[in-house]
């Protein structure tokens, strides 16, 4: 349901925009705006599985192209 605030007579802009922010804060549509903000919806099966092929695809080509000695070999780091 949206907010909706309508000047009254002899009203200023100030208070006006006054109410408007607390009838916002007061209904808690910020806050949870601010809450989905940097929510990422969880992977489908589907994507799972394309993102698995393209990881296996680009290692066998990355494998292919070491044997043939067009990448220098991949730094291993030790812990």
């Amino acid at each position: 349901m949206p907010i909706t605030v309508r000047k009254k007579e002899k009203e200023s802009v100030q208070s006006l925009l006054r109410r408007f922010s607390r009838r916002i804060q007061q209904s808690g549509v910020l806050i949870r705006a601010r809450r989905g903000r940097f929510y990422v919806s969880p992977l489908t099966k589907r994507q799972k599985k394309l993102g698995a092929l393209r990881r296996q695809k680009s290692q066998k080509e990355r494998e292919k192209l070491y044997k043939l000695g067009k990448l220098p070999p991949e730094k291993t780091f030790k812990r």
